[in-house]
């Protein structure tokens, strides 16, 4: 890369857009993204999401064998292999969280493939964020979970504090044109350019919020360009979708656009879904720079695929980091097999409780302890609906049973994967599918605490150089959210009434006639968003889609308490429902154990809607059909 490049970069803060390509959502995400974004020459910068917990558990796992490995190994084997002779005659520098455990390694490999390729790169990785040596000192203090309150387990295998953008932003101003960091909020690659390009100040607060939004609505890569929208079928060409682009300003503003001539759609619709994607309160977004507040965000279209988004607010952040540990309890495994013909639901229930009851009867012969946990689930009955479930959806002739357990033993669950395939032969007529038994793998389970800011000691490490970054200045506040939400109901009760308009002339529907939505994680907790189609339509949310209402909905998924938070920038409601994924990613042992669907559920939810506020249903026929039925 041109190295007049670095001595400008740092000479002056940016007087233009900064323009910044989102080229991965996750470890796996697709090929596609970096070639795409960098032969549109339109990105200045590429930036790489790809941490999520259950990732930093396999990576840690990865290094205990391997003192080499522990990275994100696609960034250099396929994203950065793809593009980084390109990348480096168009100046394009590039921020990634590919370190994962192993930062230094991940940079070795890059600087390996840099030299195959004959190409001159100046990397620069952040370290601090792996708390592994101070667990010995937490325990002794008693350090307990951020939600349960329970203490450190014993076996730790990861623990990472989620880092901010400044030392992203130290590396930048060094001269880096490859930044890689471990963990890190999944926005800070985006807000560290910013910070470097606009030289924006510690203390700027609604500016470094404008950036954190920007980050966050491309952290998820092709979620801010039509993936997972609402209405799906309005989105063209899902084979070359396009992956997102953010047009910067100095003021914190942005144009959320994606490359010409590729598929997707950019709207105000689908970027409000991805903004609400799981950021809890809305009007107090933590993250380690700024403390977000986007309930007074505006989102206006500016041309075909293109939105400006402005009004993001912040103040200071709080004194203390998220960490997130990894531990192993135990061992899980999950099987499935395929039921047809006739009352095949009821012949899969069948099979999934007659396989735990066997094996829990030669556990007892063997004198093990029963399983730890089991979940028998019938995918394609709608199941996951409960109560909503429509009367036809028992009569399906196609269902697959999906039957998971945990013990303590490995071999009780190899025991377990033994006796899938017998059901082939010995229950069930039309049993299929099985595909060898199941594997058997350590039960990996998330560990969340605060840790003050002033115990952890980003660093980067830049050629010979080292740059101790120190932690910006925080308020003195605790983590209570700063809105004033709708009172949770602690029990959802599943009798509670709808709650009908005293207007006989309303119309009921489904929820989804009136709203977008998407549903997303935060451990144990399922983030649910929800938009008014137009913005008259807010009112007959706020009366509606109540607490009460949400929570009896989803009590048969919610344990915990629902919160509501208003966004009236959007014309939005965000639900925040606590203990409502089964114990939540790594722990659960449920088919969607991220939430994905929750949002699909809510919007089953019949409403009762004046016509006059009814637009005429924009799906196709057999769609619009579903979607006027809606549950029963």
């Amino acid at each position: 890369m041109d190295t007049r490049k670095q001595d400008i970069a740092k000479a002056r803060p940016r007087a233009g857009a900064v323009r910044i390509g989102g080229a991965s959502g996750f470890w796996g995400d697709s090929a596609v993204a970096a070639p795409q974004l960098v032969a549109s020459g339109a990105v200045d910068y590429l930036v790489f999401d790809y941490l999520a917990e259950l990732t930093m558990s396999i990576l840690a796992g990865a290094r205990l064998k391997r003192p080499e490995a522990g990275f994100a190994t696609d960034f250099v084997d396929v994203a950065m292999k793809s593009v980084l002779r390109e990348a480096a005659a168009r100046g394009i520098r590039v921020v990634s969280n590919a370190g994962g455990v192993n930062p230094h390694g991940c940079a070795r490999a890059l600087a390996a493939l840099a030299a195959e390729q004959g190409v001159e790169l100046r990397i620069a990785v952040v370290e601090g964020d792996d708390v592994m040596p101070l667990l010995p000192a937490l325990r002794a203090e008693d350090v307990r979970e951020m939600d349960g309150g329970t203490p450190l387990p014993q076996k730790v295998l990861s623990a990472n504090a989620y880092l901010g953008a400044t030392p992203i932003r130290a590396a930048l101003d060094a001269g880096a044109q490859v930044v890689i960091t471990g963990r890190c909020v999944d926005s800070a690659v985006t807000l560290g350019v910013l910070m470097h390009e606009f030289g924006w100040a510690d203390d700027d607060y609604d500016r470094l919020a404008g950036g954190s939004l920007a980050g966050h609505v491309i952290e998820c890569g092709c979620q801010a360009t039509g993936g997972l929208y609402t209405d799906w079928e309005t989105v063209p060409d899902w084979p070359g979708i396009g992956y997102p682009i953010v047009e910067c300003e100095a003021d914190g503003s942005f144009v959320v656009g994606k490359p010409a001539g590729t598929g997707g759609k950019v709207t105000p619709a689908v970027i409000a879904e991805q903004m609400l994607y799981e950021i809890g309160d809305p009007a107090a977004y933590l993250l380690p720079d700024v403390t977000c507040d986007f309930t007074a965000v505006t989102l206006a279209a500016v041309g075909e695929d293109r939105v400006q988004v402005r009004g993001a607010r912040g103040r200071a952040p709080g004194p203390a980091y998220k960490v997130s540990a990894t531990y192993a309890e135990g061992f899980r495994s999950s099987a499935q097999l395929t039921i047809v013909g006739f009352d095949a639901a009821a012949k899969a229930r069948r099979t999934g409780d007659a396989i735990l009851a066997r094996t829990r009867s030669m556990f007892g012969r063997l004198g093990w302890p029963d399983y730890s946990a089991t979940l028998v689930e019938v995918l394609g009955a709608e199941g996951c609906y409960g109560p909503h479930a429509r009367d036809g959806a028992l009569a399906t002739r196609e269902a697959v049973v999906r039957v998971s357990a945990t013990h303590p033993r490995r071999e009780a669950l190899e025991l377990f994967a033994r006796e899938i395939a017998p059901a082939g032969t010995s229950w069930a007529c039309g049993t299929t599918g099985a595909s060898g038994r199941p594997s058997v793998s350590p039960s990996i389970r998330q560990y969340a605490f605060l840790l003050d800011k002033a115990r952890v000691a980003p660093t980067v490490v830049i050629g010979e150089q080292r740059i101790v970054v120190p932690a910006a200045a925080h308020a003195p506040q605790t983590n209570a959210p700063a809105s004033q939400p709708d009172a949770p109901v602690p029990q959802p009760d599943a009798s509670a009434p709808v709650g009908q308009s005293p207007d006989d002339e309303r119309i009921e529907v489904p929820l989804i006639r009136i709203a977008h939505a998407r549903s997303g994680d935060k451990g144990d907790t399922s983030n649910i968003g929800l938009i008014a189609r137009r913005p008259e339509l807010l009112a007959v949310l706020r009366e509606q889609v109540t607490v009460e209402r949400v929570a009896a909905w989803l009590a048969h998924l919610v344990q915990g308490p629902v919160t509501r938070h208003e966004v009236p920038g959007i014309h939005a409601l965000n639900f925040v429902c606590e203990r409502a994924l089964g114990g939540g990613g790594m722990a659960s042992l449920r088919n969607d154990p991220l939430g994905k669907g929750m949002a699909q559920i809510l919007l089953s939810l019949p409403v009762r809607v004046p016509p006059g506020l009814l637009d005429a249903d924009p799906c196709t026929p057999a769609h619009g059909a579903q979607r006027e039925a809606g549950s029963t």
